[in-house]
């Protein structure tokens, strides 16, 4: 059941039981000989009112409290000899919420003021019927009862709450030893063959410009990519083990990214429209994320020469372009790896869209469109 059912349903139970006691207490004062005083209107209403008052007593208990223990008073002092059910509903709910010592209070009040609005009734008698016919009107067994289910009910709601805030706390552990695990096993898996990779390019550009050789542009680019590769891994390692830090890529990195996809071989331009501004983490994360599986793309598959990469802060939005004149047609098959896949989950996700697919002139496409609202 959802919340605001929940909270439905709540208060219309809360109403039928106080229709339902203020329904058995007026059948009760009904059912009872009242001296004629002028005053039975305000009897039956006082009845009454206690009873409904016990609809608002989950948002105000101790108020309610208060007012189901004047009403008792005030209809017995106008000669209504109705037991106080209302008032033990309350005490009920008042000690079910945390308010104990207010009902304690009250209930001490009430009990030694009974007596005599009891007294102050037109009914006639001596004060030991006064006081026999008070404590029929508010027996003690039944106030403690009513304390002792409310204190039984309150324990057992913070023992459910506290079991819960454990299973929160246990799921949140497990979490985190999952994620040293699976950051263990990339550092066992991934560091040692990209570090080997690193290393060995760099040796065969430090050996070809000692020989005084020009460099080949790839060689060069393989090592950027290797030392760039560290970083990535070291900072996705790093996340693993802590996600309260963010990694460290966002849109002021694009830069590097085309000067990467400049050494390789791909013509790519840069263009940022618009007031730059900063934008939420996630959404600098995911640009960025975008622009460099778009470059990596046409680098691998597109056989492209040229990527053109627009970066446009709109009002509210942030749109990313990159175009590319690589050898995708319209109307192609388009099989989506699991990059374009990542990409497309990572823009959902924001509430962004994506929009990856063949251009008319030829070439290929990704456009995104990602909303920069403040992300909590």
């Amino acid at each position: 059941m959802s919340t605001g059912l929940a909270g439905v349903w709540a208060r219309v139970r809360d109403w039928v039981i106080a229709v339902s006691v203020a329904g058995v207490l007026l059948t009760t004062a009904l059912a009872k000989e009242h001296p004629a005083t002028g005053l039975e209107l305000l009897g039956y209403g006082l009845v009454v009112a206690s009873g409904l008052a016990l609809a608002f007593g989950r948002r105000a208990p101790v108020s309610v409290l208060a007012i189901t223990g004047a009403c008792a008073v005030a209809y017995n002092a106008v000669g209504f000899e109705v037991p106080a059910v209302a008032y033990l509903f309350a005490v009920y709910a008042a000690v079910r919420s945390g308010h104990r010592i207010s009902a304690l209070v009250a209930s001490v009040a009430l009990l030694l003021t009974l007596p005599f609005a009891v007294m102050a009734s037109p009914v006639d008698g001596p004060a030991s019927e006064a006081f026999a016919q008070a404590r029929g009107v508010l027996e003690l067994a039944w106030l403690i009862a009513a304390a002792a289910a409310g204190e039984a009910l309150r324990q057992a709601e913070r023992r459910a709450d506290e079991a819960e805030r454990t299973r929160e706390e246990t799921a949140l552990l497990r979490a985190t030893e999952e994620r040293l695990h699976i950051a263990r096993e990339l550092h066992d898996s991934l560091t040692h063959q990209i570090s080997i990779i690193k290393v060995q390019s760099e040796v065969a550009v430090h050996l070809a410009r000692k020989r005084g050789e020009e460099v080949p542009q790839n060689l060069l680019a393989i090592q950027q990519a290797g030392r760039e590769a560290t970083r990535e891994l070291r900072a996705t390692l790093e996340t693993l083990r802590d996600d309260s830090e963010p990694p460290p890529h966002g849109l002021d990195h694009v830069p590097e990214l085309v000067e990467r996809a400049l050494g390789i071989g791909l013509k790519a331009t840069l263009t940022i429209e618009g007031q730059s501004r900063d934008v939420p983490d996630a959404v600098d994360r995911t640009a960025y994320r975008i622009v460099q599986e778009s470059l990596t793309n046409t680098a691998r598959h597109a056989a492209a020469a040229t990527a053109s990469i627009r970066i446009h802060y709109r009002p509210g939005t942030l749109a990313i372009r990159v175009d590319d004149d690589g050898t995708a047609t319209p109307g192609s098959a388009l099989v989506p790896g699991v990059g374009l896949v990542g990409m497309r989950e990572r823009v959902t996700a924001l509430g962004g869209r994506l929009l990856a697919e063949p251009r008319t002139e030829g070439g290929f496409t990704v456009q995104a469109e990602l909303p920069v609202a403040r992300i909590s």
